[in-house]
């Protein structure tokens, strides 16, 4: 078996591509970052400084022309959502594995055209879902799957903030074609959460508010799905929380699960931290959630965060040896919820999948 690195160009030096996707990538056994994409003076001259042995092109046009050369096995498609897909495209029309940060696409009708074509071509595609590695949300997997709880009845999800003023990054513009605000942010990652603990949704009920002044996108928005199985998921995202709910609050037939604080892979990032680190994951015990059952309340230790995971199983998906960590199917069914929730928020109605 060819044990050589298999070779990555990353597209965008941004937040996902500097923060996530670069220092993942490069800690990863089997993977070598050998090119990064960016017009971007100052972003060229920090990929310079954080990954030396890469490539530093001007845009993707150079980077396909110099796919043979490099010996490209994998793109990583990490610049603004509204590039996703013609980027995706290339790369797959180019007989190149392909993974795309979420949102895969603007609208399920895009990613579904992707998702053919990458099959219809026989290339790898996938998308970054990173907060399936959560250490929060691991545990919530594991004590749902485990039947700790009972059966679920009600999983409350919420990723809040306080940042009353707007940023003026593209995430804040209108353009439905930027796929920008906080369902398209934060509620693609609920939204697939909660379809990979209680499957396919049938139903979904949102409220999508901007309540910043100059808003032009959702940036405080409700969204509630009922899965076929009868779970019914409510799902949280804001700017504008002063206050901060739960991250998780599981209800039960058995006892509640509930965790304040959100998983520190991200902040670790940010600080210039990597999977090598020492303790990389782990949280610490004060912020652990607990187990609830009337007042009975015991405290439940997190599994340690593992956004490595991601990459390492591409590597080995990349070499035949296992399954796409996140496939594109489930990128394009979670759009579909997010679609139904765009439409029940201008209707005020359920909407029905």
């Amino acid at each position: 078996m060819d044990s050589s690195p298999l070779n990555v160009g990353l597209v965008g030096y941004g937040l996902a591509g500097a923060v996530f996707h670069a220092p993942l990538i490069s800690t990863t056994p089997g993977l070598r970052l050998a090119a990064v994409v960016t017009a971007d003076p100052e972003r060229r001259a920090r990929a310079a400084a954080d990954h030396p042995g890469a490539a530093l092109l001007p845009d993707t046009d150079a980077l396909w022309a110099a796919a043979p050369e490099l010996g490209l096995d994998l793109v990583v498609v990490a610049s603004p959502n509204r590039t996703h897909i013609p980027l995706a495209t290339r790369a797959v029309e180019a007989g190149l594995p392909v993974v795309v940060d979420k949102p895969l696409a603007a609208t399920a009708a895009e990613g579904e055209r992707l998702a053919a074509l990458a099959r219809e071509r026989g290339v790898l595609l996938s998308v970054f879902q990173n907060r399936r590695w959560d250490g929060d949300f691991r545990t919530v997997r594991q004590l749902v799957d485990s039947g700790r709880l009972g059966r679920v009845n009600r999983f409350e999800s919420r990723f809040e903030r306080w940042r009353p003023e707007l940023s003026g990054a593209w995430r804040e513009l209108g353009d439905p074609a930027e796929a920008g605000g906080l369902l398209y942010d934060l509620g693609a990652h609920l939204v697939d959460q909660a379809l990979v603990l209680f499957g396919p949704a049938e139903r979904v009920y949102a409220e999508l508010d901007a309540r910043r002044t100059g808003a032009a996108t959702d940036d405080d928005s409700f969204v509630a799905l009922t899965h076929a199985d009868g779970t019914r998921s409510h799902l949280w995202m804001s700017a504008t929380a002063g206050d901060l709910g739960p991250r998780f609050r599981v209800l039960g037939s058995r006892g509640a699960y509930v965790t304040h604080g959100l998983d520190g892979q991200e902040d670790a990032l940010r600080r210039g931290g990597t999977p090598a680190d020492p303790d990389w994951g782990v949280c610490a015990p004060e912020h652990r959630g607990s187990f609830r059952a009337g007042d009975a309340v015991e405290p439940v230790a997190t599994l340690p965060g593992r956004y490595q995971d991601y990459y390492a199983g591409l590597a080995r998906a990349l070499r035949g040896d296992g399954p796409v960590p996140v496939e594109a199917r489930d990128a394009v069914q979670a759009l579909r919820v997010l679609e139904a929730a765009q439409r029940s928020s201008r209707t005020g109605t359920a909407v029905a999948l």
